[in-house]
């Protein structure tokens, strides 16, 4: 007779993480859409988004560079809670 069988193990969720799911293309897009890239280059100095900024170079870049993708992740979670602050301060018109 054989043991029922378990389910599958489900790997930890990362419900609490908001990076989670997001692609690096859209965090730049986003950042880019609420800063723009004189703001963007400005707080986080990067010839990929001072000179001829592009997504696609702007992408290579980050990929190739941990130290500037852990900036980029850190200024997009700023940016959210920035954005949340003024959401939940906002008094009710």
């Amino acid at each position: 007779m054989q043991a029922p069988s378990s389910p599958p193990i489900q790997p930890p969720t990362q419900a609490h993480n908001p990076l989670h799911g997001l692609t690096l293309e859209a965090i730049v897009t986003a950042l880019v859409a609420h800063y723009g890239w004189a703001g963007l280059g400005e707080r986080i100095p990067v010839r990929c988004f001072t000179l001829d900024p592009s997504i696609p170079s702007s992408l290579k870049f980050l990929r190739k560079t941990p130290w500037a993708r852990e900036k980029v992740e850190g200024l997009y979670l700023f940016m959210l809670r920035e954005t949340r602050r003024a959401g939940v301060n906002r008094p009710n018109a």
